[in-house]
């Protein structure tokens, strides 16, 4: 059980912009009843406008630490005291930890849990396969970067602007030189070869009864044919469940994860960088997010 908030309950949370649908409070708050830890985590709205506000704001306040999601995993960078290694490659930050000297230490924790669900099964051979990412915002270079340590030796990204994607990989080049742009409009080839296919774009996403969820997908009904099966086609979303991207693949005889496990393992590492305990319950975080998308 819980215990109840007082004066002296500590504060953490995800920052984001739209929140109100992220599962990160059911789950982290089980955990923080689990582990004895008088805090509470909290869905944080922040307007792009306001970020740099509710950042410093928050960070003046004891914050014990902050996840950050779609879409101000960028630009929350520039407003980090500090980056870790991983983050300052990356160009992107999910969580926040307090600075010793005030402020915020920025970190990542997707490449943790965007592993995790493709290792879960046991060591297995990438470096002949090939992998294409949808997207090129914050969630894909922890992609990009995951990809790269499990040993994929191909690996392209497409979104749906040609300027986006030639940045994106230029940005990648030092630490992902096996990284290469794909035009949108030639998509069918790059799926036809492609052994992974990672959905990074929010397309996809939808409230919980929402008529026309069945109809979001990021690849038209083309596309989707172009799917080789036996692919394993992961959706970051989690929210519904499952995606029309992955009910298509599934449809196609293709492999199907979601991006639960991947929240709860972020999630989970983020705990242990706030809290500094080695052992977090993460089965208690991942009951509580399942239970939670049940209802």
């Amino acid at each position: 059980m819980a215990s109840p908030i007082t004066a002296s309950t500590a504060l953490v949370g995800v920052l984001g912009d739209p929140v109100r649908h992220s599962l990160s409070p059911v789950m982290h708050n089980a955990a923080l009843a689990e582990l004895g830890l008088d805090w509470v985590y909290l869905a944080l709205p922040a307007p792009a406008g306001q970020l740099a506000t509710v950042v410093k704001a928050l960070a003046a306040m004891g914050c014990r630490g902050l996840n950050v999601t779609i879409p101000h995993k960028q630009a929350v960078v520039p407003l980090c005291r500090e980056l870790s290694p991983l983050a300052a490659r990356l160009g992107a930050v999910n969580t926040l930890v307090p600075h010793a000297g005030g402020g915020w230490l920025g970190t990542n924790t997707d490449v943790e849990g965007f592993l995790a669900p493709l290792r879960s099964g046991g060591p297995q051979d990438w470096s002949a396969r090939r992998a294409l990412v949808l997207g090129c915002g914050g969630s894909a270079r922890a992609v990009v970067a995951g990809l790269v340590e499990l040993g994929l030796n191909s690996i392209a990204v497409a979104a749906r602007r040609r300027e986006a994607v030639a940045a994106f990989v230029a940005g990648c080049r030092g630490w992902a030189p096996q990284l290469q742009g794909v035009d949108w409009a030639q998509l069918d080839g790059a799926l036809a070869g492609a052994a992974l296919v990672v959905n990074t774009t929010p397309v996809g996403m939808a409230a919980a009864g929402d008529p026309d969820a069945a109809e979001r997908c990021p690849l038209s009904p083309h596309q989707l044919d172009a799917l080789q099966a036996g692919a394993t086609v992961y959706d970051l979303i989690y929210i519904p469940r499952p995606t029309a991207l992955l009910q298509a693949a599934a449809a196609r005889g293709c492999r199907s994860l979601d991006g639960l496990e991947m929240l709860v393992q972020q999630g989970a590492a983020a705990l242990r960088l706030w809290s500094g305990r080695e052992h977090v319950p993460v089965a208690a975080m991942g009951a509580a997010a399942e239970a939670a998308l049940a209802g």
